[in-house]
């Protein structure tokens, strides 16, 4: 305890907050698209063909996936490719889809008017999806 107080004294608590999050940053590529109107579940359905592949074989299959989710999520990857190569000088070839996946975003909750004057709760479901890419590692 005494350490911590030693600690604030000397430095603000701004100042301790931002190093021990730039510690905690993710380092890889990454990319998130936030309260995507899409539900969760839906989503994780196209989440999982292209987890583990590389970029462009990704890409190439979301653009054959007929789903609405398909063209979100193959923006995201670009974004993140895009990211990759701006922020780190990373070539497209040499990535893969290391991690992907959807969280639950907040719920927009609405009514439908139904017989003898009742009422039936509508969850209209957003999504959070988060695409973090790596390069391929050659053990050859």
């Amino acid at each position: 305890m005494a350490n911590i107080e030693n600690e604030m004294e000397s430095k603000s608590r701004t100042k301790i907050k931002k190093e021990r999050n730039s510690t905690k940053r993710e380092t890889r590529p990454f990319a998130r698209a936030r309260y995507v109107r899409i539900s969760p579940s839906k989503v994780r359905v196209v989440l999982d063909v292209v987890r583990g592949k590389s970029v462009n074989e990704a890409i190439a299959m979301l653009e054959a996936i007929p789903n609405a989710s398909a063209e979100v999520v193959r923006k995201l990857i670009l974004s993140a490719t895009a990211n990759a190569a701006d922020k780190q000088n990373l070539s497209r070839s040499d990535l893969y889809v290391a991690e992907i996946y959807a969280d639950g975003g907040p719920i927009l909750k609405r009514m439908n008017p139904v017989s003898k004057g009742r009422a039936h709760s509508i969850n209209k479901r957003t999504s959070h999806i988060t695409v973090v890419l790596d390069t391929i590692k050659e053990d050859r």
